[in-house]
């Protein structure tokens, strides 16, 4: 992901420990943090793809709906796996991004979990785009990893 930072429009990351036992591998830690979403989550991409589909742009349904590319985690299409990096995103007329899930070694011993986001835009309305959703994007995340803490399937921060 280090060579996609140069020229972003947004780039961000968010970290949490992993309890012993959690998943040794990063699909297996994308799986449980990204394909069940929170029930306001899943609203608010209802009304991000309403709005997305009046400016011709990609909605979630459709993209979970494709199945002719490479495979899919949800709406997330998988662009690279490795066992401690799982690289995941979709590209657009408006913008391109990319979401690493990276397991790695944490500082005071055991593991953490990862998620980075990288977004470059093609042009005023990716820009534009990014503004709008960039605060709820970061609660989207947030969520992931909180909802996936409670679960018991990785500690909150």
């Amino acid at each position: 992901m280090a060579p996609l930072y140069a020229g972003a429009f947004l780039a961000d990351a968010f970290a949490m420990d992993l309890p012993p036992g959690a998943p040794g591998d990063a699909l297996s830690l994308a799986r449980k943090a990204l394909e069940k979403q929170a029930p306001w989550v899943e609203r608010l991409m209802g009304v991000r793809d309403g709005v997305v589909k009046l400016f011709g742009l990609k909605t979630a349904d459709a993209l979970r709906a494709d199945t002719t590319r490479t495979p899919r985690l949800g709406f997330f299409r998988i662009y690279e796996t490795h066992g401690d990096e799982v690289v995941l995103g979709e590209d657009d007329r408006h913008l391109d991004f990319r979401v690493s899930v990276l397991r790695r070694p944490a500082a005071g011993g055991g593991h953490e979990m990862v998620l980075v986001t990288v977004v470059h835009c093609h042009n005023l309305l990716g820009r534009n785009y990014i503004r709008v959703i960039a605060p709820f994007h970061r609660m989207v995340v947030r969520s992931s990893l909180n909802r996936a803490a409670k679960a018991g399937r990785v500690s909150a921060p």
